[in-house]
């Protein structure tokens, strides 16, 4: 029976197993708000290479950030963190995008009489109120992430300065001719009554009416037909060109009838003796669609497209002629390869339009109201009069037949309604002018992913020209006059300038407070007549344009961002087609080159399943719920998980498994700095070549790991880098090394060189890992830095904050890549070693794996070899009392009732046998010598040592 109790080497440290991030990680915020640890980084950073990743401004029609804006404004700090832990000048200042319809649209949502109740001022008043007070409330939720920055610093395009440099933009490219204002017919919203640009354009699946419809050829016409077919049509017969159109609205607009000059063209004649023209190509599926099929009677002839031209049909309604024109848009896709021209309804009927000079009826206005010189539908929404087009077309025999057709159609990105296109005046972009200086530019950036490349070029390189004008109140007008008595354009560099040096002390409300006159110099006259009475354009700029010039109204306006071009631009993919697409026609446009060195772009936030997030399915996942429940690193740790460059996953079942990957993380930090609270380097730290090889293994995994996790940031690779670090720290050191070494730890004297090597590579370890966490979870890093020993970051030289440490390097004193060959083979065998422990394990023989000794037979001369040379510290790598190396001279033979467990495989034979010896009431191991000191008899040789040691100090 024991008399006395031995005291182990305990475990010390004040760093809590439990995170509690909901206050923990507030408490580490306001302390670095308090030390100005991103301020002091860029001062120590000041003389390093600059690398400024550029913030893309998040929208302000709410004061709450989703899912969305958690994985875009983490991946920026991941990165701005690392650059700055690795030497570079990495300023981060947080941008706001703050005009546009969806603000102006929340603002008169609490306006009884809507946008008529209020003048300009007052509405752009309640707007920028709305988008101030939003500030605080994202700015909170982002910091709340751990995202430092120069938060008391932002730039928001409302600010006055902001659009002072954005008008002289708007100027430059004037200057150089790329700005005009003409009729076109772009994507307009009825719902929202104004332009919109491709980058403001959702596709959505849309159920239409799908009509074919007869126009029946004019007598005159019908006689050149007949001599086209060398009379092998018969003019008494009714002919009629057969168009298809999935938007029967627009039939009022009709004005002419296309084909393809070089397709073939049926004249299909029917039983009736009606006969139909449609493209040969399409003739089966326009019988089978229409179900004519069994009213067909013969094919009189063929002809081809360009012998059509010039020909007149009548509109099936309309007291009007639709003559037969060419378009090389006509495909053999669908339809009947005769397409219904609307000039004001499409950009290809348009082009068609002007070339065959059809003239415009501006049939719609701002609200989709058909106007009062539109026959039969005047004062109709246009949406709203399909059924009854339909109805007149049915009555009048013009209508072939009706179907409903499910296809991808454009919508408004902010409403959802489907859009229309509207020929009206609007002010453009022509990138006509730059767009092979925009494809050069395209090629000199760095595209991450590589398919971005094709993906923004692609569309540089077919896109129309950039529709720039809104017909709205709150955004930035566009600053050009008009001569009062010409209406001659003042559009010159020096008149935009003047406006943009009043916006920059006035603000651009002075736009709506003053007279034309206030932005002119007196002697300013029309260059056309001479006239010096001027108004004011009362369009706005697209918000695109907005944001598009922050290149230059905030990399080269602020000094300590350093100019352009940045390092990085980093945002959703859809910015191919918005931000980094008007962020490179216009710094192309006024500079000649790309804003940017490299564009990163990252997927969408969708749920487990890969649906896309939606409040009416509940499955949108809140930041601020995920805070809440598992703290902000946690969020952190899911963004470095992922392959952010598709579409990223989230859901209850990966944050639990995030949450459990986190406290592993945690626990191997608190193990490691529980070892550490009597370790002095100046006077503890044990020389490399007196470590034991599992140490200098350990020391060398670590340097490897160094090496991988600095190449996977460098290559922007965060879910590598998760997976070397989880590996790492649960493989490695929890289920290995720290396994291994416990035994040193705790029972070893505590100033042995035993325990003093062991604490050498914690302390090697602790560090480091902090280090590398620090870009990913700031919070976790920085509470484990505070509890590192102070006398250990005394001696090294450590800074107060980790984040104003430098990044981990490589250690080439500890690179073994012998070790790196040797370890594996000593793994398998501890493996094999551990299947024949559980064995007598499961079977109750034994308990704890230090009841046991393992006999081992190596057949393998190498791995023999290798066991041989560690012999002595076998027992504690298998954790077992006693290890016997087995050779041919000593194969082992064994009582059956001896042998506990056996196992073989791969040519290595494991016996487990009861251990020798007593068991030691202080390390638990069996040994031979547990007895031999009459004064501590119950413990072994070395813990006798080890207390002795310890009752010396």
């Amino acid at each position: 029976m024991s008399t006395k109790t031995y005291s182990i080497n305990p475990v010390k440290t004040d760093f809590p197993m439990k995170a509690n991030s909901q206050v923990r990680e507030v408490e580490i915020q306001s302390w670095w708000e308090t030390i100005k640890v991103y301020e002091r980084n860029l001062e120590k950073r000041k003389t390093g290479e600059k690398f400024v990743l550029h913030d893309g401004p998040p929208y302000l029609s709410s004061n709450k950030i989703h899912i969305g804006h958690a994985l875009n404004k983490i991946l920026k700090d991941i990165i701005t963190k690392y650059k700055a832990m690795h030497g570079n000048y990495s300023p981060y200042v947080p941008g706001y995008d703050s005009h546009g319809l969806p603000i102006e649209t929340a603002v008169l949502k609490n306006v009884k009489g809507g946008r008529n109740a209020m003048d300009a001022l007052e509405l752009r008043r309640r707007c920028r109120e709305f988008a101030l007070n939003n500030v605080k409330g994202q700015e909170d939720g982002f910091k709340r992430l751990g995202i430092w920055g120069d938060w008391a610093h932002p730039y928001i395009t409302l600010a006055s300065e902001f659009e002072a440099a954005q008008l002289r933009v708007f100027g430059q490219m004037a200057a150089k001719g790329y700005l005009y204002k003409g009729l076109k017919s772009v994507y307009w919203c009825a719902t929202c009554e104004t332009a919109l640009a491709e980058a403001e354009i959702e596709y959505a699946e849309h159920t239409s009416d799908a009509i074919y419809v007869k126009c029946a050829v004019e007598p005159k016409s019908k006689d050149k037909l007949a001599d086209l077919t060398s009379k092998k049509l018969d003019p008494s017969k009714k002919v009629s060109f057969v168009i298809w159109t999935t938007t029967p609205w627009t039939m009022p607009a009709n004005l002419a009838i296309a084909v393809n000059a070089e397709f073939e063209y049926d004249l299909l004649e029917m039983q009736s003796g009606e006969v139909f023209i449609v493209a040969s190509a399409l003739t089966e599926s326009f019988l089978n669609n229409t179900e004519l099929k069994n009213h067909y009677k013969k094919t009189i002839v063929q002809v081809i497209g360009k012998d059509l031209e010039h020909l007149e049909t009548k509109h099936p309604f309309i007291d009007r002629k639709s003559p037969i024109i060419l378009g090389d848009h006509v495909t053999t896709e669908a339809g009947t390869g005769n397409v219904h021209i609307a000039p004001d309804h499409g950009p290809e009927d348009f082009e068609l339009g002007v070339k065959y000079k059809l003239g415009s009826l501006n049939p719609l206005d701002s609200r989709g109201i058909y106007a009062n010189n539109i026959e039969h539908f005047a004062g109709q929404r246009f949406d709203k009069a399909i059924p009854q087009i339909l109805e007149l077309m049915k009555n009048n025999g013009s209508l072939v037949h009706t179907s409903k057709y499910q296809h991808s159609y454009p919508h408004c990105w902010r409403c959802k309604k489907p859009l229309i296109f509207r020929a009206t005046e609007q002010w453009f972009a022509s990138v006509d002018g730059f767009r092979q200086k925009a494809l050069e530019a395209i090629d000199t950036v760095n595209w991450i992913p590589e398919s971005g490349r094709n993906r923004i070029y692609n569309m540089v390189e077919n896109r129309t020209d950039w529709c720039i004008s809104r017909q709205r109140s709150w955004g930035v007008p566009i600053p050009i006059f008009y001569c009062q008595s010409c209406n001659h354009i003042l559009m010159t560099l020096e008149s935009i300038n003047k406006v943009a040096d009043i916006f920059a002390k006035e603000g651009s409300d002075s736009w709506w407070e003053k007279d034309a006159q206030y932005f002119l110099d007196k002697n300013t006259a029309c260059e056309k007549c001479n006239g010096k009475d001027f108004r004011k354009e009362t369009d706005i700029m697209d918000v695109w344009f907005d944001s598009g010039s922050t290149h230059a109204a905030v990399l080269d306006q602020r000094p300590e961002l350093r100019g352009t071009p940045c390092e990085m631009y980093m945002e959703g993919s859809d910015q191919h087609r918005g931000w980094f697409q008007s962020s490179l026609i216009t710094s192309v446009a006024t500079k000649g080159r790309a804003p940017y060195k490299t564009v990163l772009t990252h997927g969408f936030v969708v749920d487990e399943t890969g649906k896309k997030m939606s409040k009416s399915i509940g499955n949108v996942v809140d930041p601020e719920t995920v805070i809440g429940q598992y703290g902000a690193d946690v969020l952190r740790l899911w963004v470095a998980s992922v392959n952010y460059t598709d579409d990223v996953p989230i859901g209850k079942n990966m944050l639990a498994q995030l949450a459990e990957i986190y406290r592993k993380l945690r626990n191997t930090a608190r193990y490691l700095l529980g070892n550490l609270y009597d370790y002095d380097p100046s006077t503890d730290q044990v020389a490399y070549a007196d470590l034991k090889d599992v140490d200098k293994f350990i020391l060398h995994r670590l340097q490897t790991v160094i090496i991988d996790i600095r190449q996977d940031f460098d290559r922007y690779e965060f879910f590598k880098y998760y997976q070397v670090l989880q590996n790492f720290c649960v493989v490695d050191l929890s289920s290995f090394y720290f396994d291994i070494v416990k035994d040193r730890l705790y029972t070893a004297a505590p100033k042995s060189i035993s325990r003093r090597a062991v604490q050498t590579v914690l302390a090697e370890l602790v560090k480091a890992i902090a280090l590398i966490l620090a870009p990913v979870t700031p919070h976790l890093a920085e509470d484990i830095w505070s509890h590192i020993p102070e006398k250990i970051k005394t001696i090294w030289h450590l800074e107060e904050s980790v984040l104003l440490n430098d990044f981990p390097q490589e250690k080439k004193e500890f690179i073994d890549e012998k070790k790196e060959e040797f370890w594996p083979d000593m793994l398998n065998l501890r493996v094999i070693v551990n299947k024949a422990l559980e064995q007598a394990r499961a079977a109750r023989l034994i308990g704890s794996s230090l009841e046991a000794q393992v006999h081992i037979a190596i057949g393998p001369e190498k791995i023999s070899q290798k066991a041989q040379s560690i012999k002595n510290d076998l027992a504690a790598f298998f954790i077992t009392s006693q290890v016997e190396l087995l050779t041919k001279d000593n194969n082992g033979k064994y009582k059956d009732e001896h042998v506990l467990a056996f196992v073989e495989e791969d040519q290595i034979r494991v016996v487990v046998l009861k251990a020798s010896g007593l068991k030691c009431t202080r390390c638990w191991k069996f040994t031979t010598d547990v007895g031999a000191n009459k004064e501590h008899p119950e413990i072994c040789a070395q813990c006798v040592e080890a207390i002795n040691s310890e009752a010396s100090i």
